[in-house]
């Protein structure tokens, strides 16, 4: 063993607390949760907020001033065709403790680089009716939108989606990547047609989602007779097992051709992932991405123009050791990384 060096070692490291680190980059990224050098946060104490976040509850618009991105909650799963308990994934997900600080693909801190705040959930009049829950996320959004904040959001079911992007598609239609096991692009059931299967053919129909700037990745299952609509209207559609042909960088390639210049929502459904990895949801399917690569699609996205996020179809009753809400945390934080790109103007 080289001597010198462990003799510089020793003088550099020897006495050093966990706190004391020397690079500039991975001490500012260290300051987020050092006290001192030897007391870190607790993870598990106060609160649960998304990551630690600081929690910022919305009465008035003003309350929104000074923030760049908004952790949303939206409890509500009325839209479920399978199993239901979805209402309760906002919870699950800001329960996480080992989420962050730093993404080190990316090369993210966000707390440390933008302003961002969980400010709670949305506010809704009726736990029973599925229409004005959707009137009442259409309104809350409306405000983020006109704040000029970047909203992330944790539904909840998919029905979510389409009321946040008639919100946010109302000046201009959005583009859409889209993970998920189905496209949820199929038409009225029972008299409804806001339900979790269904979200994105109306936002194209309502005018508010650009199909020729969509792409859904991961798509699989028994019911692929009802996503003609994706493929009728211009989406891109990329089925799972396509992706191990493609391989991930044609992937990120093809998405980021797809969405161009314009505004894109990014929607990640937790069944876009295989069940092994993500059994708590309402509708597993099996043959699905891993983690790994669903993550390296959305650092993929680095650079374009997102307004807004969401991580839905968490159902922590089926998450018995927690996995699909640690993964679902995981995809938002990737999220929280790529909006805080977006306001810095700096890449990895």
């Amino acid at each position: 063993m080289d001597t010198s060096k462990l003799k510089a070692l020793r003088e550099k490291y020897g006495a050093a607390k966990g706190g004391d680190i020397f690079d500039p980059h991975f001490a500012a990224v260290a300051t987020q949760i050092f006290l001192d050098p030897e007391r870190r946060k607790w993870p598990f104490a106060d609160v649960a907020t998304f990551m630690g976040a600081p929690y910022r509850p919305i009465q008035s618009d003003a309350d929104f001033a000074g923030l760049d991105c908004c952790i949303v909650g939206v409890p509500m799963d009325l839209g479920v065709t399978n199993r239901a308990g979805a209402r309760l994934g906002p919870r699950a997900v800001r329960g996480i403790e080992r989420i962050g600080p730093y993404e080190h693909v990316l090369k993210r801190a966000p707390l440390g680089e933008i302003k961002a705040a969980d400010i709670g959930d949305v506010p809704m009049q009726s736990r029973f009716s599925l229409d004005r829950c959707h009137a009442d996320i259409e309104g809350f959004y409306h405000r983020i939108k006109a704040a000029g904040v970047i909203p992330l959001s944790v539904g909840g079911d998919h029905s979510i989606t389409l009321p946040i992007m008639r919100a946010l598609g109302k000046d201009k239609p959005l583009g859409m990547v889209h993970i998920d096991a189905h496209c949820d692009t199929s038409g009225e059931y029972e008299g409804a047609k806001f339900h979790h299967g269904g979200p994105f053919r109306q936002a194209v129909l309502d005018g508010v989602l650009d199909p020729e700037r969509c792409i859904q990745i991961g798509i699989r299952g028994a019911a692929e007779y009802l996503w003609e609509f994706s493929v009728e209207s211009g989406m891109t559609v990329i089925h799972a097992e396509e992706v191990d042909a493609m391989g991930i960088p044609a992937v990120i390639e093809k998405a980021r051709a797809v969405i161009g210049d314009g505004p894109l929502y990014v929607t990640f459904d937790v069944d876009g992932l295989d069940p092994a990895y993500a059994p708590g949801t309402g509708t597993p399917e099996v043959g699905g991405l891993t983690p790994r690569e669903a993550l390296a699609i959305l650092r993929g996205l680095e650079g374009l123009d997102i307004v807004g996020g969401d991580v839905v179809e968490v159902a922590p009753q089926y998450d018995a050791n927690t996995v699909t809400a640690q993964t679902a945390a995981q995809m938002l934080f990737t999220m929280l990384c790529l909006v805080s790109i977006k306001k810095t103007g700096a890449k990895a």
